[in-house]
């Protein structure tokens, strides 16, 4: 890598699997709008150029398709990318594609410095297949030749460097850039759906991919109580592969008629803005951005008190309510007690406004330099 003259920008390269419709993945793009005004000349390298995002990508950012379907299998297309671009820093998102980018590095012989970005609770994450059980073991083995790890919660840095046997504070945490003026402006657009526009009734709002991780059944178990007490409604935004399980759980629970399962809504804020309640069921998460983007749209909530960030996020309760995993009859109780409640749809907000654009971006600017200039000051020193 050349040294680096501070009155130049910075290259970066982001690289992650794909822009499939999930929270890092939209978090990506979120970072580069953030990062377009600040001095640093961005590109976007995906195993994949697939997802729904794609069309959100800044105009002025570059994307690059390693065109290889599954992440596991790029690291010799980035190994070839790193040796030809030679980035100043490769960012890279999402724990395969860490692991692919750490590998890619040794093979490319070059000295691109690497800064691996976890979005997940390490120990919470069991995995669907074999390879996902080896994530653990090959992060211990790699992650300690990156020039930075940051995960996005203090729960989940603390909770990974447990899991990599570090010791305390050698990762970093800069909060996910989830709130902007467009998120705002997105959340006053049009619903076109029947309930919308009908006000006779609560509507109560989960988001989210249908994954074992969400635990949609404990949400369609607890609203089920709940309409035994008080007629509601349930807006479901998501898919994924338990979407049959929740149909015919609803179908089990006679909640057909109560229970709205849209898909992926590529603009969920409206709904958001809307709803008299948003519910988090999940298991574990990270730092789940669909909180924040629900408090940043002045609405209530209510959730889980899992492994990680509901409680960072809610000031262990201040703005919002807490509730064990897992628990259908305390995640009723829960959502009674946030339709009962008054709230200040501004609190909300300015809650939400704690995790903008700017304040991320001014973060991994500062992490870029510190990063760039640890590895100028190390070649110049070997020199």
């Amino acid at each position: 890598m050349e040294n680096h003259d501070p009155e130049h920008p910075l290259n970066v390269s982001c690289f992650l699997p794909s822009l499939a419709g999930g929270g890092a993945e939209r978090i990506t793009v979120n970072l580069l709008h953030a990062l377009e005004d600040y001095p640093v000349n961005l590109e976007l390298v995906l195993a994949d150029a697939t997802g729904p995002y794609l069309e959100a990508i800044p105009s002025t950012v570059p994307v690059v398709s390693l065109d290889t379907p599954h992440v596991r299998h790029a690291f010799r297309p980035l190994a070839r990318y790193l040796k030809q671009r030679q980035p100043d820093i490769l960012l890279s998102h999402l724990s395969h594609a860490n692991l692919a980018a750490v590998v890619a590095r040794r093979k490319s012989r070059t000295s691109t410095p690497l800064i691996l970005v976890e979005h997940l609770t390490m120990s919470a994450y069991q995995g669907q297949t074999f390879r996902d059980r080896l994530i653990r073991p090959l992060a211990r083995l790699l992650y300690r030749s990156a020039e930075s790890v940051v995960a996005v919660s203090e729960g989940a840095a603390r909770d990974l460097e447990r899991q990599l046997r570090w010791k305390t504070g050698r990762v970093s945490v800069i909060h996910n850039p989830v709130v902007d003026a467009s998120l705002m402006e997105a959340s006053t657009a049009p619903l076109d759906h029947p309930w919308a526009s009908d006000h006779s009734l609560p509507i109560l709002l989960g988001v989210g991919r249908l994954t074992p991780q969400k635990d949609f059944p404990t949400l369609l178990r607890a609203f089920a109580q709940l309409l035994k007490e008080r007629p509601a409604r349930l807006v479901i935004l998501g898919e994924g592969e338990c979407r049959t399980e929740l149909e015919q759980l609803c179908q089990q629970l006679q909640l057909t008629d109560s229970v709205y399962l849209a898909g992926f809504v590529s603009n969920p804020y409206p709904w958001m803005h809307r709803a008299d309640g948003f519910v988090l069921s999940s298991r574990w998460e990270a730092l789940p951005t669909v909180l924040i983007e629900a408090l940043a749209c002045g609405c209530p909530v209510t959730a889980t008190d899992c492994p990680n960030g509901p409680s960072e996020i809610l000031l262990q309760g201040a703005h919002g309510i807490l509730v064990p995993m897992e628990d259908p009859s305390a995640l009723c109780t829960g959502m009674r007690q946030m339709l009962e409640k008054e709230h200040d749809p501004e609190q909300c907000r300015q809650r939400g406004q704690s995790f903008s654009f700017e304040r991320a971006a001014r973060q991994y600017m500062q992490l870029f330099q510190r990063v760039a200039g640890d590895c100028q000051d190390s070649t110049v020193d070997g020199n």
